[in-house]
């Protein structure tokens, strides 16, 4: 009896637990009803759509042909180059467009894009539902239409009230233009990378034909481009490009658009690129328009990292800043933004010449592509404002291609001009001073391990008890590893993040970094800037040559603010200057100074010469020199022709002709009790011992003694790896091998 009545029960509890869910169903929608008009959201979606009906009534076709040429100035108002978008130059009817172009983009961008009314709802759904996930909108669920719409009207900014605007502007264009209007004005908009908007202008700038005659190949690689216009630029990641033309071709395959054997032909193709004359990528350009679009981001409030806790926060990182800096790089092209920036073309012009000059002078051989073997980037920075006035990323050679920018693009092992930077100013506020003795005698490379051997100097020789400034003046390997390792690497490295260096690797947490030994390393762009942080007592400026930025009818958009961030203690400073001053008078680098002006500086030699630096300020300016190979080899002679201090050396006394002579102010000394607001002198510290140095120490202006957290990851980019092309060295060079600097590991 119980059983059956059990069984009757059964189907009044489904019915009330279906009843239960409805009316909770019911409250839900009915709440997210009157949140949408109580909260507000109703006047502003009105809003938008009323926005959106503006926008399309004032459209026409032109619309979409038109955009404006940007301009770049240098320090003196001289023009330095122009921005030209060539939308109307290459614009091409639907008819003039090979049929397979649209195929290639309905089968990968939007299948549905002849049914549905501006909009997927399929998609949008999809997109609010990663948003709730994970607090933010992460995915697109753009249609074509869509697409359109931002690019003509919008920003890519991930808000819930872009991405509504982006739906009525659609829906607005579907009424008022036809579905072969939207493909046409699509096709002839999209961005292509490296200032080429629309097919035609894509074709005749990468492979110099018509779109008419490209191949089903061909037009499949450049139909990858605008999925991703830094990730897929083909001049700088010409695989990716590659495998993204083997996923359409895939596509189109499988949706039945090309037949099996069109597919393996298309496959196998090999494609070759002709680069359009009308592209120039000299050093000063690429480095301007970077600087140009990194400073539009931030004022768009885009905040870089190098950093990362996790993986998955680095991914989504690179893809925002993908989305937003390949918004921002088409943007040069059509907003007629004018640009001003420090650069000095006499200057550059200078750098370059004397670059040029002193590497031809020994090393003239090239690559199968004629490209200049042995290279050599500087940087040179004013001090008084942490402006870059020149850059030069290679040898100037007028060969057709992407010209890659060693200066800021390249990362290499720095040897031992990294030693002031992680291991003795953090040292010097610490309360060790130029004084302090020091031991240089044997020193394990694994203290746990009696054969890992021994790290070297470069004369093979152990002094004994000597002065940190000989130390530094000598470049003692010794000396450096054992204070690193006191130190410990994780507050040393703490230093370069500080400063934004780009590429420090999880790797790098160990000993050879304090003699240079890194896994990617650093360009010469950072290396001046940390410098110049040195000269500047320890404030550290954000490397750039962007003045300002306005519109073409004079309206700011951006300023350089000169902010700082202290990095290190203005005495420590002020002693590491006095030691560097030493290395140019009687160590390393003497002979390379100047006659007529103080300077300070450090050289750097990688484990059998496979990259040289030299590092130096003066009052007035500091330079970077680096010199070696895309692909690290020996640099055969390097120690005889000292081609880096040469070009340190020349460049320097050119940019001070006519200067007065400005010494470097003296540093003083203090303990924490004597120190008040306008800062006292302490002792003289005169020979003072590791001891009394720890007893007297400065408060560290950085956070250094904050470790790094465990397992943290860093950016090993492609810029900015960051993921950007401008940020992209790794195409050229490869990793150091781990331990490659150990033993004997800097020349110097």
């Amino acid at each position: 009896m119980s059983e059956k009545k059990k069984k009757k029960k059964k189907p009044y509890r489904g019915f009330w637990i279906f009843v239960r869910i409805q009316i909770f169903l019911m409250l839900l929608v009915l709440g997210g009803v009157g949140y949408y008009y109580v909260g507000g959201y109703a006047e502003q979606v009105q809003s938008l759509r009323a926005e959106a009906i503006q926008f399309v009534k004032a459209t026409t076709a032109d619309t979409f042909r038109n955009n404006e040429t940007s301009l770049c100035y240098d320090t003196d108002g001289e023009l330095i180059s122009e921005l030209i978008g060539e939308k109307d130059v290459y614009y091409s009817t639907f008819d003039e467009i090979p049929q397979t172009v649209y195929d290639i983009f309905v089968c990968t961008e939007d299948k549905k894009f002849y049914k549905h009314p501006g909009y997927d709802l399929k998609g949008i759904l999809r997109a609010a539902w990663a948003a709730l996930r994970n607090g933010e909108i992460t995915q697109g669920g753009s249609t074509i239409t869509q697409q359109l719409a931002r690019m003509t009207y919008l920003s890519n900014e991930r808000t819930w009230q872009r991405k509504a605007e982006e739906i009525f502007i659609a829906v607005e264009l579907e009424k008022k233009f036809s579905k072969i209007q939207i493909l046409e004005f699509y096709v002839n908009n999209v961005y292509f990378a490296n200032g080429y908007y629309g097919i035609e202008a894509a074709s005749q700038g990468y492979f110099g034909v018509s779109a008419k005659k490209l191949s089903l190949s061909q037009t499949a690689f450049l139909c990858a481009i605008p999925n991703s216009p830094t990730r897929y630029d083909p001049l700088v990641n010409f695989d990716a490009t590659i495998e993204r033309r083997n996923l359409i071709l895939y596509q189109l395959f499988t949706d039945g658009y090309i037949s099996a054997i069109d597919y393996e032909k298309a496959l196998a193709e090999e494609i070759t690129l002709t680069q359009d004359t009308r592209v120039k990528n000299n050093y000063v350009e690429t480095y301007t328009y970077y600087c140009a679009i990194r400073a539009l981001m931030a004022q768009d409030g885009f905040v870089f990292q190098t950093t990362f806790a996790t993986d998955a926060d680095r991914e989504a990182y690179e893809s925002s800043y993908e989305e937003l800096y390949a918004e921002y790089q088409k943007k040069l092209y059509t907003e007629g933004y004018r640009i001003y920036t420090s650069i000095d073309l006499t200057a550059q012009n200078e750098l370059q010449t004397i670059l040029n000059e002193e590497l031809d002078t020994y090393y003239t051989t090239t690559d199968e592509n004629g490209i200049y073997e042995l290279q050599g980037s500087a940087v040179c920075i004013d001090n008084k404002t942490g402006l870059v006035v020149a850059i030069v990323g290679g040898r100037e050679q007028n060969l057709p291609g992407y010209t890659l920018n060693r200066a800021y693009q390249s990362f290499r092992q720095p040897g031992s001009a990294i030693k002031p930077l992680i291991v003795y100013t953090p040292w010097l506020e610490r309360g060790y001073t130029p004084d302090t003795a020091v031991m240089d005698e044997p020193v394990l490379v694994d203290p746990e391990n009696e054969e890992s051997g021994y790290v070297s100097n470069v004369e093979g020789e152990y002094w004994g008890e000597i002065t940190l400034r000989e130390a530094v003046m000598w470049s003692k390997n010794t000396i450096a590893w054992k204070l690193f390792g006191d130190l410990t690497p994780e507050v040393g490295l703490q230093y370069l993040l500080n400063m934004h260096f780009s590429h420090i690797s999880v790797e790098d947490y160990r000993l050879p970094t304090a003699i240079g030994g890194m896994t990617y390393g650093v360009s010469a762009l950072e290396m001046a800037s940390a410098y110049a942080t040195i000269e500047n007592d320890g404030y550290y400026r954000n490397p750039s040559c962007i003045v300002k930025i306005t519109d073409a009818e004079g309206n700011l958009i951006y300023e350089n603010d000169g902010s700082m961030e202290q990095i290190y203690g203005t005495n420590a400073c002020r002693m590491m200057t006095s030691m560097m001053e030493t290395v140019m008078t009687d160590g390393t680098g003497k002979g390379y100074g100047l006659e007529n002006m103080t300077s300070a500086g450090k050289t750097g030699t990688t484990n059998s010469s496979k990259d040289v630096w030299m590092v130096g300020y003066t009052y007035y300016y500091t330079t970077a020199v680096w010199v070696g190979y895309d692909m690290p080899k020996a640099i055969e002679n390097i120690s005889e022709y000292a081609c880096h201090k040469k070009i340190w050396h020349d460049f320097m006394v050119y940019m001070h002709e006519g200067l007065d002579e400005i010494r470097f102010q003296d540093y003083y000394l203090y303990t924490p009790s004597e120190e008040t607001e306008e800062g006292t002198e302490g002792t003289s510290g005169e020979d003072a011992s590791v001891e009394e140095a720890a007893s007297t120490a400065e408060e560290p202006a950085s956070a250094a003694e904050e470790t790094a957290p465990a397992g943290a990851e860093t950016t090993t980019d492609t810029t900015e790896t960051t993921p950007v092309q401008e940020e992209t060295a790794q195409a050229t060079q490869e990793p150091s091998a781990a331990g490659e600097d150990t033993s004997a590991a800097t020349a110097e």
